[in-house]
C-alpha cells in the first residue's frame, strides 16, 4: 500500500500557478527526492502535504485513505513532519521551547530537554536545547528543526534542503540517519538542489518544472547532466575560473579580537587576514564558531572593534556604521535572506532602498520611479522569478529571492563584497549565475570574501582559503593547494599541527 499519493494537485497564486495537476506517490520506507529549478513548486507541494497551504485542486490519499490536512497540526497527528527551509522557530524562545511547542503538553520541558539530547546524540546532531533561538546561527538552527521533527517519530519525513548549511561530514552523519529511519519504515520526502546527494541517497526522485511533473526516475540510474535536463531543460553551464591577478590590499584585518555579546556566541581571538582586489577569498568553518561574530563586526553591525583592527583601503573602520562603510564601497550580503537580507512583507522594490539609497533625495522624498526601475533591472539582469517590481519579498521562492539579494548588491558596483551562504538553497542553474556573477565582479577588480559551510562551492570560486574554528582564523592556503580532507581537519581546529608538520617536511 502506498504511504502518501497525490493525484491532480493543483495550486494558484497572483500571477503564478505554483502546482499545475502534479501526481506523486511515496511507499513506506522509501527515499523520495523532490528536484526542480527555484519556483518549480516544491516547497507549495510539500506545504499542501503538510497543511500549511490549501490546494485549490486534487486529491490526497494517506495509507490508502483520501484525507484533507486543513493545518500542520493535523499532519502531525498522522504521522507527518516537515522541516522547513526557511525555518519556523520563535527567536526569543530555546531550542527545547521551540521543540516543545510541537509535542504533547503532558511532556515536562525538562523531560523534553533530555529527550533532545538523546536524540541529537543518537542522529549525530549537536544540538543545546537550553540556547536561545537568537543567538544560533543558521547551521545551528537546521539541526533544532531536524531534531524536532525526528522527536515526533513521524511515519513521513519531509525535508526541504536540509544540508544546505550542513558540513560534509554533518552531512554523511544525516544520511546514515536517514537510511535508518528508512530502514524502520519511515518515508521521506527530501528535496534538494544537490543532485550527487539525491544520486547517492534517494530510491526515486519525481522532477517539476513549472508547476508540472517533467518525470519519475530512478536517480541512481541518472546521470547530473540528464537530472538538470530534466529540472530544467538543459545542462547546467560550466564555471570559467581563470587564475587571479590580485592587485592591492582592499580590506585588512589585524588583531581583531572582541568579546562575544552572548554567552552563546564565541569571543574573536586575534583575527587577521587580508583581502585584494581582484580576488576571492573563502572562510570556511562548522557553523557556529565564529562566523557571525567576524560578519556583524566587518559589516559593521558590531562596532565595537578597535578602529585599526579593520582595514579599509587602509583606512581604519572599526567604529563605523554600516552606511558609512557602504559609502567607501564595502557591501554585504546576510546570511539570513527575509529578515535581514529583505523585509518580508515589502515588496521587491521597497528592498533595494535598505542598501541602495540613491533614489532618496536630501529631503528625505523617495524617487519611487527610479526605485521600480532599480528592481525591475535586478529582476531582469539575474533572472527573477517574481510577479514584477511589486511582488512582496515572502512571495518569492528562496532561491529567487537569493539571487535577487545578491544581485542588488553586485549592481551596486562594490569595491569589496563580502558574502555570507552565497548559495544557500539555490538550485544547480541558479547557484552556477551567482557563482559566475561573483568570478566576474573578481575579474572586474572587486575584492571579494566568500562566507560559506559549501566546500565545494568554495572550492569552485575561491583564490585563498581561511578556516574559521572557536573563534580563530587559520592561516590562508591557495585553493590550488588545499583539499577537502585537509580544510575539514582545519575545521576542528588542526591546522597548527598540519602547517608544522608541512614546514617540518620543507626543512
Amino acid at each position: 500500500m502506498l504511504r502518501l499519493e497525490l493525484i491532480g494537485i493543483g495550486k494558484q497564486y497572483p500571477g503564478v500557478k505554483a502546482n499545475d495537476g502534479v501526481d506523486l506517490r511515496v511507499m513506506p520506507g522509501e527515499i523520495h527526492a523532490v528536484l526542480g529549478e527555484n519556483g518549480a513548486g516544491k516547497s507549495t507541494l510539500m506545504k499542501i502535504i503538510y497543511g500549511a497551504v490549501h490546494p485549490d485542486e486534487g486529491e490526497m490519499r494517506w495509507n490508502g485513505e483520501t484525507v484533507a490536512v486543513r493545518n500542520p497540526h493535523e499532519a502531525r497527528q498522522l504521522g507527518i513532519s516537515m522541516v522547513f527551509q526557511h525555518f519556523s522557530l520563535f527567536d526569543t524562545l530555546t531550542a527545547a521551547e521551540n521543540v516543545w511547542l510541537g509535542l504533547e503538553k503532558s511532556l515536562a520541558l525538562a523531560e523534553v530537554s533530555r529527550r533532545i539530547t538523546e536524540v541529537a546524540a543518537a542522529y549525530g546532531l549537536d544540538v543545546d536545547p537550553l540556547r536561545p533561538v537568537h543567538t544560533l546561527s543558521v547551521g545551528e538552527r537546521q539541526r533544532v528543526e531536524i531534531v524536532r521533527a525526528l522527536m515526533t517519530g513521524p511515519k513521513l519525513l519531509i525535508l526541504d534542503e536540509p544540508t544546505s548549511v550542513l558540513t560534509p561530514q554533518a552531512v554523511d552523519k544525516l544520511f546514515v540517519t536517514l537510511r535508518q529511519l528508512a530502514s524502520e519504515g519511515c518515508s521521506i520526502l527530501y528535496i534538494s538542489h544537490k543532485l550527487d546527494e539525491i544520486r547517492a541517497l534517494c530510491h526515486r526522485c519525481t522532477v517539476l518544472r513549472g508547476g508540472r511533473v517533467t518525470g519519475v526516475v530512478d536517480p541512481t540510474k541518472e546521470s547530473n547532466a540528464s537530472l538538470s535536463r530534466l529540472m530544467i531543460g538543459a545542462e547546467p553551464p560550466q564555471l570559467q575560473h581563470t587564475r587571479a591577478s590580485p592587485g592591492a590590499v582592499v580590506l585588512r584585518v589585524d588583531r581583531l579580537s572582541l568579546v562575544r555579546q552572548d554567552q552563546f556566541g564565541h569571543d574573536l581571538q586575534d583575527i587577521a587576514f587580508d583581502v585584494r582586489a581582484g580576488e576571492i577569498v573563502g572562510i570556511a568553518g562548522v557553523s557556529g564558531n565564529g562566523q557571525q561574530e567576524l560578519m556583524a563586526a566587518l559589516s559593521g553591525e558590531d562596532p565595537r572593534a578597535a578602529p585599526q583592527a579593520i582595514r579599509l583601503f587602509d583606512h581604519a573602520i572599526g567604529r563605523q556604521s554600516p552606511r558609512q562603510r557602504r559609502r567607501q564601497g564595502l557591501h554585504f550580503v546576510p546570511e539570513e535572506r527575509l529578515g535581514r537580507g529583505a523585509v518580508p512583507g515589502l515588496s521587491l522594490a521597497q528592498n533595494t532602498l535598505l542598501t541602495r539609497t540613491r533614489a532618496v533625495g536630501r529631503s528625505g522624498w523617495i524617487t519611487t520611479g527610479e526605485v521600480t526601475a532599480l528592481a525591475r533591472r535586478l529582476i531582469e539582469r539575474f533572472n527573477v522569478k517574481a510577479a514584477g517590481p511589486d511582488a512582496a519579498a515572502k512571495s518569492l521562492s528562496g532561491g529567487n529571492l537569493q539571487k535577487f539579494i545578491v544581485g542588488r548588491e553586485i549592481d551596486a558596483d562594490p569595491k569589496l563584497l563580502i558574502v555570507s551562504q552565497p548559495t544557500w538553497g539555490v538550485d544547480v542553474g541558479a547557484a552556477t549565475q551567482i557563482r559566475s556573477e561573483l568570478l566576474k565582479l573578481r575579474d572586474a577588480g572587486c575584492a571579494v570574501l566568500v562566507v560559506s559551510e559549501e566546500l565545494d562551492e568554495l572550492f569552485e570560486i575561491c583564490d585563498r582559503l581561511l578556516v574559521v574554528a572557536q573563534g580563530r582564523m587559520s592561516p590562508p592556503v591557495a585553493a590550488a593547494d588545499a583539499s577537502v580532507e585537509m580544510i575539514g581537519e582545519w575545521m576542528s581546529g588542526l591546522w597548527a599541527q598540519r602547517t608544522a608538520e608541512a614546514a617540518n617536511a620543507e626543512a
